[in-house]
This record gives structure tokens, C-alpha cells and sequence, in this order.
């Protein structure tokens, strides 16, 4: 029997379809929304207007505010000051991952409800209660802030997701992977082969990986046509919910491990890979967590996806490594200080997690493919 779990399934309703963002006025009605503030971006708030005009068909009072770019406290804290100064008892978060994790943040902060309209397939941030967060100047600040709350709504039309741009779209499919193989050492275990919920989660994760495995080549061909498929729907689809379910049903023991502990700490220590977007960093991660498992098998295995989808695989890739041993010391023992690392059953410290890092480095470099 293990740990009491806290499962967040997902938003209260979810809808992804051509039309999907029309029922606005009707979800309005549902939570008798009076005063709504949307939260957006740029050039996605731009793509995603036309999609929109259901927004001034209700008597809802309507503020519109960008957002900084980033999620951070600040950002959090500034729109939750004007979510209670304008009296705002609804926000609609138009845009990607961030805008999604600054929304849920904000809104928690404020005490409201919130809906969320994804313009982009790139990460489950829309679907999951939790928020990573950046520093201003868009360092990770190493911290994830999980909240009980969950979206009211989430909206998705796949013509808009489909005009987005495809790099997010490939660092989606990537960070959809590391699903699987974060959470397959802990869930494998004969402890977990009876609990209902962490067993949701397993075969949640395993459907990421399946599909991914089996569609995400098409998939991207086809939104590089943009023509909008069955493949480029199941892809797109897995990407956003089926691996926010992973998390929410398996809580801890299903969500982060490896892979993004070592996203956060390369990103809170290396400047240089602001540049990669989160799920880039994430596909080296699940190098990473594959090298400490010492699975190297598998890794040769997603070695020619990786080259397809030109994922970086390592630090030396990356243009980061060889690197200063303080700032190796400092990713490591971020690294190492992250809680559920240490749910992996083998043995982690600096010194194991330390050696993942120079193998991996040294078993691709002698393999000449990056």
C-alpha cells in the first residue's frame, strides 16, 4: 500500500474541435462569469482573435491584459493585483505553456476561477495544476508551485494549433516522451501493480510514448502541410491532456523526475540554453535520466527520433559542456535536491548523478553522433 495520492484529473470541461472556442459564451453562463479578464501574448493573441468573436457575445464586462512573457512571482502577483482591483471574477488565458502556469498561478492567487484556450500543442501546461516558474529575465527559478485548483475550461481549436509554430510542436513531443520514461522505473515496481490510479497513469504514459513512437513522424509532415489529420489530432491531443492525465493521476510518483530536474537546473545555471524551449531541454533530459538507469539500449534506440526531430542530446551538443566544476556542482546538487529524483528505487547522490552526466557526454561523443 503506498502514500495517500492527490489526484487532479483535469479540467472540468474539455473540449478539442473546429468550433470548440464558440462555446465561450455558454461556459460563461455555466460559471455565471459577470467580469472576465483575458490574459494573452503577442503574435499568438493575434492568430488566436478570429477565433474569438464568441467573447463579445455575452454580457460579460471584458478586460484585456498581455502578459509579461514569463511566468514569475512578479508576473503572478501583477495580475492578480488587477484580477481583485477590477473586480475580476473569471480569467481566460489565451497563449502557451507559460501564459497557461502564470494564469494558474494568478488566478490562485486571487482566488478565481479560470479557462484556459492553448494556441499551441507544445506541453500540458493548459491541462495540469501546477506552475513552473521563472525568474523575470526568464531563468528557471528551480521551484514548481502546485495548487488544488484546476482549469474550468479548456478549448482547443486544431486549426489555430496547427498555425503554430513547429519547433513547439516538436519540443511538445518531446517533453510528452519523457512521460513515459520518467515515470516507468518508479511504476514498475510490484508496490504499484495494484493501485488503481498510479496504474491510470502507467498506461496514460505508455499511450504517450506508443503514439508518439508510432505517429509523431506524420504528424509534424502534416502540419508542416497544414493540413489538419487524424494523426496531427491524436499527436496534438496526447500532448496537451494525455500527459496532463499522467501526472494527475499519478501524482508524485508519475510526474517529474530525472528529465526535468535536470531541465530546471540547466536552466537555472546555464544561460546559454534559454535559447532551447522547454521540451528541448527536456529530450536531453530523458538522455539523461535513460544514463543514470544506465539504459543505454534505449537510448540507441530514440537515437535516430532524435535525429529526425533534431533534439538535442547532450550538454556538448547544446554548447555547454566541458563547464566550470562549480557550475557542474551547482546542477547537480539542484539536481539531487529535487524530492522526487529520489523516488527512483536505486541509489542517488551527487556522486551517481554526477557520472550520469559525464557517461552521457562521453558514450555519445564516442558514438560521433552529435
Amino acid at each position: 500500500m503506498i502514500d495517500a495520492i492527490n489526484v487532479k484529473v483535469g479540467p472540468q470541461f474539455y473540449r478539442y474541435s473546429e468550433g470548440a472556442l464558440d462555446l465561450i459564451p455558454e461556459l460563461f453562463e455555466e460559471f455565471d462569469v459577470k467580469r472576465v479578464m483575458v490574459i494573452h501574448g503577442t503574435v499568438s493573441w493575434d492568430k488566436a482573435q478570429p477565433y474569438l468573436t464568441a467573447l463579445s457575445n455575452h454580457s460579460s464586462v471584458v478586460h484585456y491584459e498581455r502578459y509579461s512573457g514569463e511566468c514569475s512571482y512578479n508576473e503572478g502577483n501583477r495580475i492578480s493585483t488587477l484580477v481583485k482591483e477590477h473586480n475580476i471574477d473569471f480569467i481566460v488565458g489565451v497563449g502557451g505553456g507559460k501564459l497557461a502556469d502564470v494564469v494558474l498561478y494568478a488566478s490562485h492567487l486571487a482566488n478565481v476561477q479560470f479557462g484556459v484556450v492553448p494556441t499551441l500543442a507544445s506541453n500540458c501546461a493548459a491541462w495540469t495544476p501546477l506552475s513552473v516558474m521563472y525568474k523575470d529575465n526568464g531563468l528557471a527559478e528551480g521551484k514548481t508551485e502546485h495548487v488544488k485548483r484546476q482549469a474550468a475550461f479548456l478549448l482547443m481549436d486544431p486549426r489555430l494549433a496547427i498555425d503554430s509554430p513547429i519547433e513547439y510542436f516538436i519540443a511538445g513531443i518531446a517533453d510528452t516522451l519523457a512521460k513515459w520514461y520518467e515515470s516507468d522505473m518508479i511504476l514498475e515496481q510490484d508496490s504499484f501493480s495494484k493501485e488503481p490510479f498510479p496504474m491510470m497513469a502507467r498506461h496514460a504514459a505508455k499511450m504517450c510514448k506508443d503514439v508518439i513512437l508510432e505517429e509523431a513522424s506524420k504528424a509534424i509532415e502534416d502540419m508542416n502541410n497544414g493540413t489538419v489529420t487524424a494523426e496531427f489530432i491524436h499527436v496534438s491531443e496526447i500532448i496537451v491532456a494525455v500527459a496532463g492525465l499522467v501526472g494527475g493521476l499519478g501524482d508524485k510518483y508519475a510526474r517529474n523526475t530525472a528529465a526535468h530536474a535536470m531541465h530546471d537546473a540547466i536552466s537555472a545555471y546555464l544561460p546559454e540554453v534559454h535559447k532551447y524551449l522547454h521540451g528541448e531541454k527536456v529530450a536531453y533530459g530523458i538522455f539523461y535520466q535513460l544514463a543514470l538507469e544506465e539504459k543505454w539500449e534505449v537510448i540507441d534506440e530514440l537515437l535516430p527520433l532524435y535525429q529526425e526531430l533534431s533534439l538535442p542530446m547532450s550538454l556538448t551538443q547544446m554548447g555547454v559542456y566541458p563547464m566550470a566544476d562549480e557550475t557542474l556542482t551547482d546542477i547537480i546538487s539542484l539536481v539531487n535536491g529535487k524530492q522526487k529524483v529520489h523516488l527512483l528505487p536505486m541509489e542517488i547522490n551527487e556522486t551517481v548523478l554526477t557520472k550520469a552526466l559525464v557517461e552521457l557526454e562521453e558514450y555519445l561523443n564516442n558514438k560521433e553522433v552529435i
